[in-house]
């Protein structure tokens, strides 16, 4: 299965048996309860709303909207929000996390938290979908919001963050395409040394489950055009599912071109710990928080 764009994800989750539960944390939010009830009636999550109860409901009641009592959850602070929400993960209360009124660095350190957290052993990594008029599918852009100057391994379990999220939404060897300038390994260039790196553990089965190609420049990995023009052979080129950037600077760069620049949506989440989780940023818009809890609904087992 290959989404070519949000139409067909957001069809695909409202064909699931049963709504996926999303823990809202610190849900004294207008601006996110408006898009978790949107979500809500188009058959995509169940809310459970975590905050101070007597702000939620009188968001509740400007929106015009109900909830039952028991999914309304009263917590002392943002701090214990968050770990709220950690703990009805572990008890099967809720299926993934969405951030509402509260920082990132907070409701991190709930999910990072060693003892009670939902860390798994890998990084955590930005997963983005991003859906691009002139591209013939939905493309991955990873890791343009959490690693900042991921080494060589971080760069490796952020593939695997990457290709795991995707398989989990029914793909099959997925195309990874590790970005450089060049497309030859050049010792001055050590984002084009980690890409060959990378492309000779997938060879050798260390990273499984995809196709990884590097070092590739961008334009290579997008168009079956320039690949025919510079005479480049791969499978990946002008067919890449997921792009794996060099470094923050880079990602955000490239995540914020194609939005502001190439007409694209977007939506976002964390991979690498034991559930989704939605930490739009505060200017974010609605559709984007929308799609974004489409695309964490998906990417459940």
């Amino acid at each position: 299965m290959i989404f070519k764009n949000f139409t067909e994800l957001i069809k695909n989750v409202q064909g699931f048996q049963e709504k996926r539960r999303a823990a809202v944390v610190a849900a004294q939010d207008e601006h996110t309860l408006r898009v978790v009830f949107k979500a809500k009636r188009n058959n995509i999550v169940e809310p459970i709303l975590i905050g101070d109860k007597v702000k939620i409901k009188k968001v509740l009641d400007n929106l015009k909207e109900k909830l039952d009592n028991s999914a309304i959850i009263d917590v002392e602070n943002d701090n214990a929000a968050a770990e709220k929400a950690v703990e009805f993960i572990h008890q099967n209360k809720a299926d993934f996390i969405m951030k509402g009124k509260i920082q990132t660095a907070d409701i991190l350190r709930a999910v990072v938290n060693k003892e009670k957290g939902l860390e798994t052993g890998n990084v955590m990594s930005h997963f983005v979908f991003n859906e691009v008029p002139s591209y013939h599918k939905l493309m991955v852009t990873t890791d343009g919001g959490m690693m900042m100057y991921p080494n060589l391994d971080e760069k490796r379990q952020i593939i695997e963050n990457a290709v795991n999220t995707l398989i989990t939404m029914g793909y099959e060897n997925p195309k990874v395409a590790v970005l450089a300038a060049v497309e030859k390994v050049n010792p001055k260039m050590p984002e084009s040394v980690d890409a060959g790196l990378l492309k000779e553990m997938n060879k050798n089965g260390k990273i499984k489950n995809c196709i990884v190609e590097g070092p590739i420049s961008y334009d290579l990995a997008v168009s079956k055009k320039s690949a025919e023009l510079k005479g480049y052979n791969s499978p990946v080129a002008g067919d890449a599912d997921i792009l794996i950037s060099p470094n923050i600077t880079a990602g955000n760069i490239l995540g914020k071109s194609l939005l502001c620049s190439a007409g694209a949506k977007m939506a976002g989440f964390i991979v690498g710990a034991k559930v989704p989780i939605v930490l739009t940023s505060r200017g974010s818009s609605a559709e984007e928080k929308y799609l974004s809890l489409v695309l964490s609904a998906a990417a459940l087992k």
